[in-house]
This record gives structure tokens, sequence and C-alpha cells, in this order.
């Protein structure tokens, strides 16, 4: 009677090696993995077999794929609650996660006709817009733009380029603090420019929120649109 040694398919291997990596935090959270040709290299197997490999960690909710992208290391979606105060740095805080922002573009216009009947100012008032990048662990997660009327908050522009956040800035022009009065929330596909931000296949779902901040005197002191990386985060609705 002979003796035979079960073998380990080849693809399951390979994902028992790459699982271990990301045990042993070689790759971190956002991170792409190496390309299936490299990691057939590094086997020594074709690519269909890397690629049979990855779909087991992507079933087990380990990596997640992007059309054109490659694989990625897979993160549980943020919880960020979405109620009469919004807070980014807060939310993210207490969510354990490390909030930054990138400035992308500050200047000054005037307003457009949605922005200044949100604002409750005249088309054409001047604004500020500010538009920035918001990251979790160094790992993009939203794009944002915020206007506000230079009418009611004369210095907002130097008070942006100073501070860290909104929530600041508006502190050193006398609002001390603000409320969401409305949010709407749609979901929409990455633009190829929102993509090459968000570090996402063009096409990807983004959620898009669109809300109005109201200063502790009633008026409106910010239009804000955000488009949060699907994958990334899970907006909560608060009462």
């Amino acid at each position: 009677m002979s003796n035979t040694v079960k073998k380990t398919p080849i693809w399951k291997a390979i994902a028992d090696a790459l699982r271990g990596d990301l045990a042993e935090g070689r790759y971190r959270t956002g991170e792409r993995l190496p390309t299936e040709a490299a990691l057939a290299d590094r086997f020594g197997v074709n690519r269909h077999t890397v690629r049979h490999g990855i779909s087991a960690l992507v079933e087990e909710g380990l990596v997640h794929t992007r059309r054109g992208a490659g694989a990625f290391v897979a993160a549980t979606p943020t919880d960020y609650p979405i109620g009469n105060r919004v807070r980014f740095h807060e939310n993210l805080i207490a969510a354990g996660r490390r909030p930054e922002k990138q400035m992308l573009m500050l200047d000054e216009r005037a307003a457009t006709a949605g922005e200044a009947q949100a604002l409750e100012i005249a088309a054409g008032d001047p604004v500020c817009a500010y538009h920035g990048l918001s990251l979790a662990d160094e790992h993009p997660v939203a794009i944002f733009e915020s206007i506000f009327p230079l009418v009611r908050l004369v210095g907002i522009t130097q008070a942006l380029k100073k501070t860290d956040g909104v929530t600041a800035a508006l502190r050193l022009v006398g609002v001390d603090d603000f409320t969401r009065v409305s949010t709407r929330l749609t979901a929409v596909r990455a633009t190829a420019t929102q993509a090459l931000l968000l570090q996402v296949a063009e096409g990807d779902p983004l959620l898009k929120t669109t809300g109005v901040n109201h200063s502790d005197l009633g008026q409106p002191v910010e239009y804000g649109r955000s488009w949060f990386a699907g994958d990334r985060i899970t907006l909560t609705l608060e009462t």
C-alpha cells in the first residue's frame, strides 16, 4: 500500500503566502499589492494562478481589486456620522483614525446662482472657495469644496491659510459654533480627476454629500460638497 501526500493547490499556497504577508504588516491598508506579473515571477507560476489566489483573498475581504489598477489591501470602512454637527477631525478621531487635510486651491470669486441661493446672498456676491483633500491615516477618503460668503465672513480666506480646518478658521472670524441645517446624499461615479486624487479607478462609486451650515445666529456660513470614496467611508445618519 503506497502512501500519497495530498498536495496543496498552488493557488491556495499563493493565497496563504499573501495572507501571511498581510498579517505581518508587509503591506499597509490601502497599499497596492505587487502586479500579477511580479507575483507570477515571485512564485514561479502563470498569472492565471496568481489571479486565482488573489480572488480567494477578495472573497475573504482581505483585499479588493480595481479595474485597471490592481489589487489593494482592504480597510474596514470608517463610520462617518452625518447629523447637525459634522466635524471631519472629530469624526475621524472618534473612529480611531488620524485625520489630515490637504489644501488643493483657495480663491475668491463671484458666487454662482446655486451657491448664492444656499448661502442666502446675491448671485455674483464675493465668496471664498476652499478645495481640498481629506485623508485618514495618510490615505485619501474624500474630496471637498467649501464655499464661504465674504460679505458675512470678512477675513475667512486669510483664516483658512492660517489654520488646519474649517472649524478653527470660522472661530477666527467670529463664528464660535455652527450646525448643519441640511444634507443631501447622492451616489455618483468618479471622474478622471476625482479618481486620480482618491486613488480609485475612473467610474468607481462615490458618495456625494451636499450641505449647508448655519452659525448660532441662524445665518448660512458654509455651503459644502464632499465626494467620499465608497469603499472607505460609511455615512451614518444621526438625529
